[in-house]
């Protein structure tokens, strides 16, 4: 395989030539200066223990770094502390027990404001409760719950007790809960009647049942959270309401210090044998950079700002950015229920009117829908409050980053573009908002202690201007520690292809600045007639179409060139799907903006893509329609029927030009 882009592509797409400097109030006061970055590298380790000290331990740690064993690393190994107690006792401790923590907004309407002496009595109930229950440290607890603050205790009290927890996305079938349990030997599973979405009770406890009927399963009771009052069915001596286990639990319970290599959760992500990895994360190294990266990324000023991650629970995003790192910081935050278009499609707008919401943090699949329902939506509400505004889950197009700062920013927002993964834990990659001169599309570079860099298949650093692959070069605190169970799969996975050095699975550029400019997965890189071309290049050349509001492309298999890149395309509203002249100009659009190499061989408007309830594009479809095979598994979509309608307009290919 040659570089991951080709020269031709890179030189035509690394013209962005829009740069935004930090506003003056906010480079005048922010959290992180430029110094950060000088500190850190005259003294990495030095840099991350003083991180560190910003946490509260039980015992100092002495020693910051044990690489004795790579890759398998330590960090802070001697040191103990207790993350629910950094997460909740010490804010009361310190007086700011009045202080909300969290405001829910449930998708019916209904709210709460849980302060943070309510949230340590919620949690110190619910760690007594899992004690009764028989849960120790060691022990795993499998999560499968709405977008609810039971999410979050529950997440808190396991940390509290010393037991790892392994949250199941709420939108997870029997079978998925099944192998993810299994394979973590959960001891208990918590879970709710159901929850809101669009409208509508979305029952969770009976897929749970299923996966806990099964054969394998170690579960010895089902915790069931009462969200919607559906009828639910019940087996004695297992199944045990939570509000009747909480409520008869005493608010006191004194928290355990643990070793900071103590596991903290389990998370699964998807691996490409079938089998889900069970990405390992343990506790002070974790803690200290997601709460460090959670208070220099968005400058958290925990006295006025109030910050929304609008990020489910059950992924990566809502652990390090809503749970702990938020949380460690003593921040006000925002937790929703629903999706954005319920009951209308202002609804993430009437929230941040609401809350007068400072941060905002989203997806940018979240972004190019917005884009797609029209610029008058947020311009209905008043969204003055905000004033940083972030970006996670891949790459984003130039065209929707503008959006975002005009439409969301009323350009006066910096945006931060986060590049991370579950399996490090915490973000790597993004703009610092008070130091950074942002470009649209780019996440820049490394943070202040994080060794990062592009190479290419000899594992050479590539020059600005080149394309290759995403590496890592050195430890870092919240890096995954193993994959559950499997030190050679974490071995084969992450460290085999480069050696000494973790390789991402992403591809990236850097430009003449040497700015990092990520492309998404390797296997998302398309190779046309003997050239490398992201997909990402192509989606971010159809979005800036003024016709375009989303675009995924694919490489399908093709006799003459090797692959022909084919292009689902969402349209703003006022477009018309069966403009033929419209096909044709999109073609010479991306043939003007990355060369004649890049013009898709097919383009296809639909009215939707598939995508995950966390809102990522499968991909891997549109490729089965592209080459008329069988469709792949389509159960984690959140509209499986997406894919009838795409499989029913798929065009014959066009001649070439």
């Amino acid at each position: 395989m040659g570089d991951v882009v080709s020269n031709e592509s890179l030189a035509n797409l690394l013209k962005e030539e829009r740069r935004f400097a930090p506003p003056a109030d906010l480079a005048a006061n922010a959290n992180v200066t430029a110094e950060a970055y000088e500190q850190a590298k005259a003294d990495r380790l030095g840099f991350w223990a003083e991180q560190a000290r910003r946490l509260t331990w039980a015992t100092e740690p002495t020693e910051t770094l044990d690489w004795s064993n790579p890759p398998f690393a330590k960090w802070f190994a001697d040191g103990k502390l207790n993350v629910a107690y950094n997460c909740v006792d010490r804010h009361v401790e310190a007086g700011n027990g009045d202080r909300v923590a969290i405001h829910f907004e449930g998708e019916p309407g209904d709210s709460r404001a849980i302060t943070y002496a309510e949230l340590k009595d919620e949690v110190s109930r619910a760690a007594n409760a899992l004690t009764e229950l028989g849960v120790r440290q060691g022990d795993r607890v499998a999560v499968y719950l709405p977008m609810i603050p039971e999410a979050v205790v529950s997440m808190l009290a396991c940390a509290r007790i010393g037991a790892a927890h392994s949250v199941v996305f709420g939108g997870f079938s029997a079978d998925a809960i099944a192998k993810r349990v299994a394979d973590a030997d959960a001891k208990v599973i918590i879970t709710s009647d159901g929850g809101y979405r669009r409208g509508k009770p979305a029952a969770l406890k009976p897929a749970v049942d299923d996966a806990v009927a099964r054969e394998d399963s170690s579960v010895e009771h089902v915790l069931v959270v009462r969200r919607t009052g559906q009828d639910v069915a019940w087996t004695e001596g297992r199944d045990v309401w939570w509000h009747e286990l909480t409520e008869r639990q005493s608010a006191e319970h004194t928290p355990e210090a643990f070793d900071a290599e103590n596991p903290l959760f389990i998370l699964y992500t998807s691996g490409t044998t079938g089998k889900p990895k069970g990405i390992l994360h343990t506790s002070g190294g974790y803690l200290t950079q997601a709460a460090y990266t959670h208070h220099a990324v968005f400058d958290l000023k925990p006295e006025s700002d109030v910050y929304w991650c609008t990020a489910d629970i059950g992924w990566v995003t809502g652990h390090s950015y809503i749970t702990y790192g938020p949380l460690a910081n003593g921040a006000t935050q925002v937790m929703y229920e629903g999706t954005p278009d319920t009951p209308h499609q202002g609804r993430f707008w009437e929230i941040v009117q609401k809350y007068g919401v400072t941060i905002l943090y989203t997806a940018p699949t979240a972004i190019r829908t917005f884009m797609k329902w029209g610029d008058d939506i947020p311009a209905k509400f008043d969204l003055s409050s905000l004033r940083i505004l972030g970006s996670v889950g891949e790459p984003i197009n130039p065209e929707a980053w503008m959006w975002y700062r005009k439409n969301i920013g009323a350009d006066k927002c910096p945006i931060v573009d986060t590049w991370w993964q579950t399996e490090t834990g915490a973000m790597m990659i993004s703009p610092l908002p008070g130091v950074t001169e942002t470009k649209p599309g780019s996440a820049q570079r490394a943070l202040p202690g994080i060794s990062a860099t592009v190479v290419d298949d000899e594992a050479r650093e590539v020059p600005d201007g080149g394309g290759g692959y995403l590496v890592l070069t050195e430890p870092w605190p919240s890096m995954l520690r193993t994959i559950w169970g499997d030190d050679q799969r974490f071995i084969d996975t992450y460290w085999s292809r480069f050696e000494g050095k973790y390789f991402a699975g992403d591809g990236a550029k850097k430009d003449e600045d040497g700015d990092v400019w990520l492309l998404g997965r390797v296997d998302d890189v398309m190779l046309v007639s003997g050239h490398n071309i992201s997909t990402t290049e192509v989606e971010s050349a159809l979005v800036s179409h003024p016709s375009v509001a989303e675009a995924a492309v694919v490489g399908a298999a093709d006799e003459t060139t090797g692959q022909a890149i084919v292009a689902f395309v969402i349209l703003r509203g006022t477009a018309n799907a069966d403009d033929e002249g419209l096909v044709a100009d999109l073609r010479n659009h991306v043939g003007t903006t990355l060369g004649p190499i890049a013009k898709p061989k097919r383009i296809l408007p639909v009215a939707e893509l598939p995508k995950t309830r966390s809102g990522k594009i499968m991909r891997r479809l549109l490729r089965d329609v592209a080459e008329n095979r069988e469709l792949g598994d389509v159960t984690t979509l959140t509209d499986s029927s997406v894919m009838d309608l795409i499989q029913t307009k798929l065009p014959a290919a066009p001649s070439e030009d």
